[in-house]
């Protein structure tokens, strides 16, 4: 095992996908010389050239647009939006072409394509840098939709979305880029747990904290901070959000018949909703309460200083858990309040 940050994770498992793959070919803005703005593509141009190593004009559509014609002559593009919330203008060529071409042809077409995406808050960016919106292709049928937590996954799961004969949107937690971790660099990915699959990161009795991307440290943290408390939490990194991996959820929740699932994107018809409703519909009877959704707020990303406000943290993530395990919570002063006599009522 190597000990390196998850960025450096990142590069190894591209300069692994394009040493193994003379197809696997790398477009982006900056991405070159520079090396990408988080330097995931750094010293790739020197090796394998500008041929493999592309960069490209400040247009989202063109990049996308041209990587789907290379899909198309049997490459495996690997696209780089710069930021997440730059990759609205080429929104329309992922969901309307990239996701259906294999579909539409009868599965004579084949799109290997991989849209690598730096996502998300927590590392007090400017305005269009800090989004959350996998759920706008989680809606979208023909994408895969996976989000790392961890410099081995972020390693594996690369290698296997480019091997991927799928459309695959990658997304990366800005804010653990140089969060370090064990990597087995010797690996085989054919030996390694499918992309689809979830991971129980902590095993527990008591509740179920359902959780992906860089939420999954906030949520080991809550599971560490309520085992003072004598809870017992297991923790699930879903790993991929599209498709899910109901199965691990529902016997996670089977067992510990409570639910709480967190994401830093506003709950508003998001990846949340659809799992509690999913995980509901299968564990309905093994419930003994309501899960809850710990959420970003539905608003837009807000300015660098009040994000702290805006992502789901301990707190949040351990009042929800003792809203389901039935213990005093942020809102028990106001049941009680609801609960009590009003002058000149007869209760």
């Amino acid at each position: 095992m190597t000990q390196m940050t998850m960025g450096k994770a990142l590069t190894a498992g591209l300069h692994r996908a394009m040493k193994s793959d003379d197809r696997v070919l790398l477009m982006g803005e900056d991405i070159g010389a520079l090396g990408g703005v988080f330097r995931i593509t750094d010293g790739l141009l020197d090796e394998f050239g500008p041929r493999r190593v592309i960069d490209t004009p400040l247009a989202e559509s063109g990049i996308v647009g041209t990587a789907v014609g290379l899909a198309f002559r049997g490459f495996r593009p690997v696209v780089e939006i710069q930021f997440d919330g730059f990759v609205y203008p080429a929104f329309d060529q992922i969901v309307c072409q990239v996701a259906k071409l294999h579909y539409r042809t009868a599965g004579r077409v084949k799109m290997p394509l991989t849209i690598r995406i730096p996502w998300a808050g927590g590392v007090g960016a400017a305005e269009h840098h800090s989004e959350s919106p996998e759920a706008y292709f989680v809606h979208t049928a023909g994408l895969r939709v996976v989000a790392v937590s961890n410099p081995q996954d972020a390693f594996t799961m690369l290698q296997q979305a480019i091997a991927s004969d799928d459309p695959v949107v990658f997304f990366e937690p800005k804010r653990l880029y140089h969060a370090k971790g064990d990597v087995d660099l010797d690996g085989d990915i054919a030996d390694a747990a499918p992309m689809g699959l979830a991971r129980v990161v902590r095993e527990g009795s008591d509740a179920t904290i359902v959780t992906y991307g860089a939420q999954v440290g906030t949520a080991m943290d809550a599971a560490l901070a309520a085992e003072d408390d004598g809870i017992s939490l297991e923790v699930i990194d879903l790993r991929s959000i599209s498709p899910v991996d109901y199965r691990t959820v529902a016997a996670s929740v089977r067992k510990t018949g409570r639910m709480v699932v967190t994401h830093e994107a506003g709950g508003e018809a998001g990846v949340g909703a659809e799992v509690i409703a999913s995980v509901t519909e299968q564990c309905f009877s093994y419930l003994e309460a309501p899960p809850l959704r710990v959420t970003g707020h539905d608003i837009p990303y807000p300015p660098a200083k009040l994000e702290r406000h805006h992502l789901p943290d301990l707190d949040r993530i351990l009042d929800a858990v003792d809203r389901v395990l039935d213990r005093p919570h942020s809102l028990s002063a106001v049941a009680d309040d609801d609960l009590a006599p009003r002058e000149g009522s007869s209760r």
